[in-house]
């Protein structure tokens, strides 16, 4: 492995490994539910009824994810359940499936987890698929294209997509771990 790849999988690795994955142990169904406020996206079943703000549900099984296109403004705030989705399916499933042969993940037709326990496990494997495709990376495939599947990035080099996709994981999965904090706090 390329030391470029090295330390581009270890940077999001470390993370994963020494704080956001174990701040993730221990997530029950009620807490991953959870919604801290009146209006909050969330994955819900799909006899049941989202608040005003979303115009769309995504999703192809039981569970699905709140949606709106475009967004609103403010952006409404999330569940745990709904930022996991996102990190399991928009985040990395996706450009796992693209551009490593991973799974397929389709945001609207995903098959979303509605226990704790389901979603951490979608949550390690999409995690694996991707973490295992960069550090498949060499230096020249690092400056390859990401091609078609990226849309307005398809120039770009993959080097930025998987910054990008570091960026992301951590940023999600630490606004995880301050609801979680919320949450054992008492503000349910």
């Amino acid at each position: 492995m390329d030391s470029l790849t090295t330390d581009l999988a270890e940077q999001l690795d470390f993370h994963w490994t020494h704080h956001a994955r174990p701040r993730l142990d221990g997530l029950g169904d009620e807490e991953y539910l959870w919604e801290p406020v009146p209006g909050t996206w969330n994955a819900r079943r799909r006899s049941d009824q989202p608040p005003p703000s979303v115009t769309a549900r995504a999703g192809g099984g039981e569970w699905q994810l709140d949606w709106a296109h475009p967004e609103p403004d403010p952006a409404p705030v999330t569940s745990i359940a709904w930022r996991l989705g996102h990190v399991i399916v928009g985040v990395l499933g996706l450009r796992a499936h693209s551009h490593f042969g991973g799974p397929e993940a389709d945001i609207l037709q995903w098959d979303y987890a509605g226990t704790a326990q389901q979603a951490l496990d979608q949550l390690d494997a999409a995690y694996a698929a991707w973490s295992g495709g960069v550090r498949a990376l060499d230096d020249e495939a690092l400056r390859r294209p990401v091609g078609p599947a990226e849309g307005p990035w398809a120039e770009a080099p993959m080097l930025t997509l998987v910054l990008h996709i570091n960026r992301e994981v951590i940023h999600h999965l630490a606004e995880v771990a301050l609801l979680r904090d919320l949450w054992a706090n008492g503000a349910r």
